[in-house]
């Protein structure tokens, strides 16, 4: 297992480097200069020039590219253009926010999904195949923003039930510990803070749950199918095991490799695939410190956050494998 892990994290080190190295190119190839967008209309050609020279906007790219990637191996992303901060400082700041979106849009998947497919796919051309059915292809075929526009429009315009945009309530909160507005509530024991962060995280994460919702219920529906058929099934049902210990201790159980593959593939979507959705609901995480990145032409953060989201799909897979180990024994690592 341990030759695995290092075998593992060499491996993910040519990945960030080409990441880095494409980021960084098609960052510089996009039109627009950072000095022209950042500074004032007042600002002369020499003020312009000097915040060049000072961002060193002046040097070739292969030499820009060179110093971040130094500085990057010493863990200094460098400094942002609009927001004159550390990057990593940044990131740090509006992460927690992005992971506690994912999380919760997960949350929602699983609750929905896997109940669903499993029942789908233990009785297939039942009412509860085609209830699944209809959610996972609507689920797939649902574009998330317009899905959450339409639910600031019914839930919080029409019925006036959630909030709309936002992740708290001003003067609500405590004073932050983890970053993460619902858990810092709970420890606290501000439980009216924590109820407002369910409520404004209930929208924008239900937009970015029903795709992976329905990806998750049709993967699930496929496993469970499969699984039904094999012949410890059979076995288990002829030494007379009731119908639900036959579907959640032997098919349920064999069947989660590939469920875990998709949530893992997913978790690491959902955190890049947020962007869109922090946008619509407003949400102060990662994506929207991206979209604000890329309109002001700010390279530093724009390869910061696209590096830091990266790690995380790549930790993310990592753990996924080591997960497959430990689900199922016949997996080993050690060849």
């Amino acid at each position: 297992m341990f030759g695995y892990i290092v075998r593992r994290m060499i491996g993910t080190l040519p990945v960030m480097l080409l990441i880095s190295l494409l980021v960084f190119m098609l960052v510089q190839a996009a039109p627009g200069d950072p000095a022209d967008l950042l500074l004032s209309d007042e600002a002369s050609k020499e003020d312009i020039e000097e915040a060049r020279i000072r961002w060193g906007l002046d040097q070739p790219v292969y030499i820009q590219y060179w110093r971040f990637l130094v500085a990057a191996l010493q863990g200094d992303l460098g400094m942002s253009f609009r927001y004159a901060d550390p990057v990593l400082l940044l990131i740090v700041e509006r992460l927690p926010a992005t992971i506690e979106l994912a999380f919760f849009s997960i949350v929602i998947a699983v609750i929905v999904a896997l109940p669903l497919g499993v029942w789908a796919g233990a009785r297939p051309n039942s009412w509860a195949d085609n209830l699944g059915s209809i959610v996972g292809f609507f689920g797939i075929s649902m574009p998330n923003f317009w899905f959450g526009i339409m639910l600031i429009l019914v839930v919080s315009g029409v019925f006036n039930l959630l909030p709309s945009a936002g992740r708290e309530t001003y003067g609500v909160a405590g004073d932050p510990i983890t970053g993460f507005y619902i858990l810092d509530s709970i420890i606290q024991r501000n439980w009216t803070a924590a109820w407002d962060g369910i409520k404004y995280i209930i929208l924008p994460a239900t937009a970015l749950g029903t795709n992976m919702m329905g990806i998750m219920m049709r993967v699930t529906r496929s496993s469970v199918l499969e699984v039904m058929h094999e012949d410890y099934v059979t076995t288990a049902r002829a030494k007379g095991a009731k119908e639900s210990t036959v579907l959640w201790h032997h098919a349920v159980r064999n069947a989660l490799i590939p469920i875990i593959t998709v949530v893992g593939l997913e978790l690491g979507t959902l955190l890049s695939g947020s962007i869109i959705v922090e946008t619509v609901f407003s949400w102060p995480g990662g994506g929207s410190l991206l979209i604000s990145a890329i309109t002001a032409r700010d390279y530093p953060l724009i390869t910061g956050t696209v590096l830091c989201y990266t790690f995380a799909f790549v930790m993310i897979n990592f753990a996924i494998d080591i997960m497959y180990g430990l689900i199922d024994p016949r997996i080993r690592f050690d060849k």
